[in-house]
């Protein structure tokens, strides 16, 4: 799976943002803390207000707060706006690509890869993250040393 420069700072503003307790955090301020581009960031805090995810306030007290708690905010809520579905092949999502004879069963490989992509990425919430508490499915994962490793 690749993930986009993009999805990863989004991610990562929202971290951001979700420390500070619904203090409101300026794009300039989340740049500065999480060592992001500061004029691509508020492209993509841009994308994240429109997508519903965070609210904006101008003004001397200004700046970006979640629209609703971290807790409620999963890392594939973040995903979807910024880079669309989870899974596509060719364009397609999975259960629309067709196969034929010997590839026939590959459908059902690309519908279990999108099943495990929502079970991890709708199964982690900014709150996880922020707090460094993460669903015990993750902590298995990560705990498997040959997850670890590159191939």
């Amino acid at each position: 799976m690749y993930i986009s420069a993009k999805v990863d700072y989004a991610v990562r503003a929202l971290c951001g943002v979700a420390e500070a307790n619904d203090a409101p955090r300026t794009a300039e301020a989340l740049a500065r803390l999480q060592g992001l581009p500061p004029k691509f960031l508020e492209s993509i805090l841009n994308d994240l207000r429109r997508a519903g995810l965070l609210v904006s306030q101008r003004g001397a007290e200004g700046g970006y707060r979640l629209a609703r708690p971290a807790d409620e905010i999963t890392v594939a809520d973040v995903m979807r706006p910024i880079d669309g579905p989870l899974a596509e092949i060719r364009g397609l999502r999975p259960e629309a690509a067709n196969y034929v004879g010997s590839a026939e069963k590959l459908q059902d490989v690309w519908v279990a890869v999108r099943a495990g992509l929502r079970q991890v990425l709708e199964g982690v919430t900014i709150a996880d993250i922020v707090t460094g508490q993460l669903p015990e499915t993750i902590v298995r994962h990560t705990q498997d040393p040959d997850a670890w490793r590159s191939r």
